[in-house]
């Protein structure tokens, strides 16, 4: 059987976070907010997709036999659907996505019985409620995303780059505590508008963090002329949010952000020698693999490792092993720069194997915070772990600091 050695690849990690000038990014997800500590009553501290789908939803669905637009719209994505997705799978950028194809085509038209006002007002009030389950802050200073900041804010000759694609501002407030200067593409105090040029000619002080919200934020909107601009506040004043803008062909004023934001992936991911860490992604957007894929295969000295929570695998109520990542796993086994690491095996190399640790190796110590050696499971994956695994680092680098 195939086994990855934990040791010498989380010493690879280590000594790769550790470097000064190397690209270093780190893509956060959606996975990540659910690794934030809180009381039982009170996690997660923003739910997942599936969960969030399923708060809009009971929020807007009729409560009485007869439909409303929201049930007209779930039952013709539904149609829309069948043979492609099961409906259970569908979730809240699907919904986003198919009411705005329809609205790009309502204009002085019915689509599917749906006026473009009926649409308008179905997208405000679906991003309304996104912003109102998103709208929360971090329980205290001690957070993953805390501790993803400390590591940051060490000084270095490339600044780091945090590519998300979470609408929260948890990130904005890790940075903000501890007093982090980012750049998110936009500038002014009022309404900042986007700087296209300081993103695609990097116009940007070294020391600032990159901070790059691919699909958008609740604090970004879009006013009826297609200006787009980030507010102080959360609330839309009429405006529309600017979450999750869906996969359809802008016209050049729409290019503003989210095309924008895409290229600045692609371009980090060829710069030589990049290296990004992934968590709390399950590889579910087909155009982000794409983005990722075809910078890895147009740099292979680029390097990415996906850390992926829990097993590669689970077993159903049939007893069947199933894949947990499918679409993770099939790209990984043809790219030889896309590693994944789940809590109980590897795809290292393009080669999938179980960890375990190959004899007796002083550094087995060091494997104390993220590894178990009881059950042979790494524990990356979990975005907490991950953070404290980050935290030590910080302890590594002052040492090495404190030696010279």
């Amino acid at each position: 059987m195939t086994t990855h050695d934990p040791v010498k690849h989380v010493k690879f990690l280590r000594q790769t976070l550790s470097q000064d000038k190397k690209p270093l990014g780190f893509f956060i997800s959606a996975g990540c907010p659910l690794a934030v500590k809180m009381p039982a009553e009170k996690w997660p501290l923003i739910p997942d997709v599936a969960k969030l789908t399923q708060f809009v939803t009971n929020q807007l669905k009729s409560e009485t036999e007869e439909k409303n637009n929201y049930d007209k719209l779930i039952d013709e994505i539904n149609l829309a659907k069948q043979g492609e997705k099961k409906i259970e799978d569908i979730n809240i950028e699907d919904i986003l996505s198919f009411l705005r194809g329809l609205k790009e085509v309502s204009v002085g038209n019915t689509v599917r019985g749906f006026t473009k006002e009926n649409l308008v007002e179905l997208e405000k009030n679906i991003c309304n409620k996104i912003a109102e389950k998103l709208e929360v802050n971090l329980p205290d200073k001690d957070t993953p995303y805390h501790k993803l900041a400390q590591w940051i804010s060490i000084d270095r000759e490339n600044p780091v780059e945090v590519f998300t694609t979470n609408y929260d501002l948890l990130l904005e407030e890790a940075f903000e505590d501890l007093s982090i200067p980012y750049f998110d593409g936009f500038v002014g105090s009022r309404q900042s508008f986007f700087d296209l040029r300081a993103v695609e000619d990097n116009l940007i002080p070294k020391h600032w963090t990159r901070l790059w919200k691919i699909h958008g934020s609740i604090n970004w909107f879009q006013k009826e002329n297609k200006e787009v601009y980030r507010s102080s506040l959360t609330k839309a004043n009429g405006d529309s949010y600017l979450i999750y803008p869906s996969h359809l062909k802008y016209e050049q004023s729409r290019k503003m952000p989210y095309l924008a934001l895409i290229d600045q992936l692609n371009r980090f991911l060829r710069l030589p020698n990049s290296f990004m860490v992934l968590s709390g992604y399950s590889f579910n957007d087909e155009h982000l693999n794409d983005t990722i894929l075809n910078a890895l295969k147009a740099n292979p000295k680029s390097m990415v490792i996906a850390m992926l929570f829990d097993t590669l695998t689970f077993e159903d109520s049939e007893k069947k092993l199933i894949d947990r990542y499918p679409k993770a796993i099939q790209l990984a086994k043809n790219r030889n720069n896309l590693a994944l690491w789940s809590s109980d095996e590897g795809i290292i190399g393009t080669v999938r194997g179980k960890w375990k640790i190959s004899g007796d190796i002083e550094d087995e110590d060091n494997l104390a915070e993220c590894y178990d050696k009881k059950v042979h499971q790494l524990k990356l994956g979990d975005f907490s772990t991950l953070g404290d695994f980050l935290q030590a680092l910080i302890g590594d680098k002052q040492t090495t600091l404190d030696e010279k």
